[in-house]
């Protein structure tokens, strides 16, 4: 009798853990898979661009944040790795879940009707600052470097901006809809801040 219980026990504890572990319909990874968007899709086409948009941004943050000790600036440089470091991670982990490649042959922004050609110096989108830029960031320091990353950056938001009220307009998924609106009002707000930190230090976006 107790190894017949312990039969039916075992049996029991291996249907549950078959139905743990199997996804269902109704699992938030099954409905993932069933409404994955198409590789052509605006939708990964936004993914895969803002996540290049977004590395630089965190780039030039990390870059600014070792060269000046104004508290302001590397605040802001702090809040902009941590949010779109955070974002690239989604949206890469989305195509994952998709199983759509990170990377696409065709060029940047074909998903919004227009391609952007390259320029050979190193700005791969509109917004993105170019090869002799980064590094003119690189060199300076203090006062200097602040500015300096605070121009890049604006111009950087506001290109960004323009990619995510497009890519919220045009996406099929309510995932990347909302993180492109959220990304809208985010960076808005950081241009509005960073052009007062501009006019602080006599300088113009």
């Amino acid at each position: 009798m107790v190894l017949a219980g312990a039969a039916v026990l075992l049996l029991a504890v291996g249907l549950v853990a078959l139905m743990v572990v199997r996804p269902s319909a109704a699992s938030p990874s099954a409905k993932a898979a069933l409404s994955a968007p198409a590789e052509e899709s605006a939708d990964a086409g936004f993914a895969r661009d803002m996540a290049i948009h977004h590395q630089q941004a965190v780039e030039m943050s990390f870059i600014v944040r070792d060269r000046t000790e104004d508290e302001d600036v590397r605040r802001l440089a702090y809040d902009i790795i941590n949010t779109q470091a955070n974002q690239r991670g989604m949206m890469l982990g989305w195509l994952e879940m998709w199983g759509l490649p990170k990377s696409s042959a065709k060029p940047p922004m074909a998903w919004m009707g227009h391609t952007v050609e390259p320029t050979g110096d190193g700005s791969l989108m509109p917004g993105m600052a170019t090869d002799a830029e980064l590094e003119a960031l690189e060199a300076a320091e203090g006062e200097a470097a602040e500015v300096l990353f605070l121009r890049l950056m604006t111009v950087h938001h506001r290109a960004g901006v323009d990619m995510a009220r497009a890519g919220a307009e045009a996406a099929g998924t309510d995932v990347i809809r909302n993180l492109a609106q959220g990304m809208v009002s985010g960076q808005q707000s950081e241009i509005g801040l960073m052009a007062d930190m501009l006019k602080a230090r006599g300088a113009k976006p």
